[in-house]
């Protein structure tokens, strides 16, 4: 199999480069790059500071072509769909999107990720995993197609307070009346382009879809459309703080997929993460929905939380305990960092029952590297709301210019 955009062969160099993979490099100061789904992305393309920054006072884009793809079409799609996850399908119009889960027979998460309604019989399910084989498997007496679309489909998350403002200059003109999880079609000099108004920053912020060979074309233009606002093009890593500050779960950090684990009791149901609000009991049978049902009566053991911790050093993969001891391990830390914009030393944690309920004292056992040295420091922390932060702007339809 060679790869098109170089003529390297897929042996040697086995990772994919999506269509804007030539302009992400030409902007990588770092040659930092991570593997996603089968392709090359840029981790890091100055700083994560200056990155974070971005998002958080102007304008920052994502790569997100390899998020996984699939069309799902047919008469029976909306019974398929209902039956594959936790939310109510039949809610959902079309033109919008919905963020939703689905389980194994266990209740327990393969993975989660955002559902299109595109027409009467169409939908977009985007998640971070390929799924194909339990999707074809959940389709079996349905009348449904199921087809993965990942590579006819190039994606840009254009995020951040001035995002609006960049892409009416892009010529997206209207975009400001798209709401939270609406679909609007666009024309950029010719070019149709397809926007919704998500994201996974817990910011102000659209997601644009568009042809593969177009990509570098739109590109361009988004660069220049926001340069006198300093739009900045992002990585993995500012990217991963933004959604610490949304409380956005991520996959191998906050969860694993029932279909990866190896050990038991190491998956992880809806409701242990916090996301019994995506589990509708009323709709009917789907995948998982005896076992949660159960889950339900008795009551969860654990629960992921917020946590919200004393200093300022991030409590990356730390153990919990009941008290400055550290006797009693009640929990961990799944992911963690120091908020800038909030101010405050956040995380989110696995906490077991009674210790999850919001007010509740743990204490963080955080290691620090100095000088090649590692001190242990017992610092408190307590459950909190999330998200940590939730902006105005994210909501407000038209949003202000900036």
């Amino acid at each position: 199999m060679s790869n098109p955009t170089d003529g390297v062969t897929h042996f040697n160099q086995p990772l994919l480069k999506t269509p804007f993979h030539n302009r992400a490099r030409a902007l990588s100061q770092n040659d930092s790059f991570v593997a996603w789904a089968g392709y090359t992305t840029v981790d890091v393309f100055t700083s994560p500071e200056q990155e974070y920054f971005a998002v958080r006072n102007t304008t920052g884009v994502y790569d997100l072509t390899p998020m996984i793809k699939y069309r799902i079409t047919g008469k029976g799609a909306l019974r398929f769909l209902n039956h594959l996850v936790t939310r109510d399908v039949s809610k959902l119009k079309v033109n919008r999107v919905i963020y939703t889960v689905w389980c194994n027979d266990d209740g327990h998460i393969l993975d989660d990720g955002t559902l299109f309604r595109l027409g009467e019989d169409e939908y977009w399910l985007c998640c971070a995993e390929r799924q194909y084989d339990w999707l074809l498997d959940s389709a079996i007496g349905f009348d449904v197609a199921v087809e993965e679309v990942t590579e006819q489909v190039a994606a840009l998350a254009v995020q951040g307070p001035t995002s609006c403002w960049t892409l009416k200059q892009l010529g997206m003109s209207g975009i400001e009346n798209l709401k939270p999880f609406e679909v609007g079609r666009f024309q950029v000099e010719g070019v149709d382009v397809m926007a919704s108004r998500t994201g996974f920053t817990g910011d102000l912020g659209y997601e644009i879809w568009m042809p593969p060979e177009k990509a570098e074309f739109i590109w361009d233009r988004l660069m220049e459309a926001g340069r006198t606002r300093l739009i900045r093009p992002i990585g993995s890593q500012a990217l991963n703080a933004v959604r610490i500050e949304a409380g956005f779960l991520m996959p191998h950090f906050d969860f694993v997929s029932a279909e990866s684990t190896i050990r038991l009791g190491r998956d992880r149901s809806p409701l242990e993460l916090g996301l019994d609000w995506l589990v509708d009991f009323k709709k009917g049978h789907f995948n998982g929905r005896r076992a949660l049902v159960a889950e339900q009566k008795r009551g969860v053991t654990r629960k992921l939380v917020g946590l919200d911790i004393d200093g300022n050093k991030p409590a990356h993969s730390a153990l919990l305990y009941t008290d400055k001891s550290g006797q009693t391990e009640v929990g961990f830390v799944t992911s963690a960092m120091w908020s800038p914009t909030c101010k405050r030393n956040i995380a989110l944690a696995m906490v077991n029952a009674p210790f999850f309920s919001v007010g509740s004292e743990v204490w963080a056992e955080i290691y620090l590297n100095r000088e090649l040295l590692w001190e242990r420091r017992m610092v408190k922390a307590t459950v909190v709301e999330k998200p940590f932060f939730a902006p105005e702007r994210r909501r407000l339809t038209p949003p202000a210019d900036r």
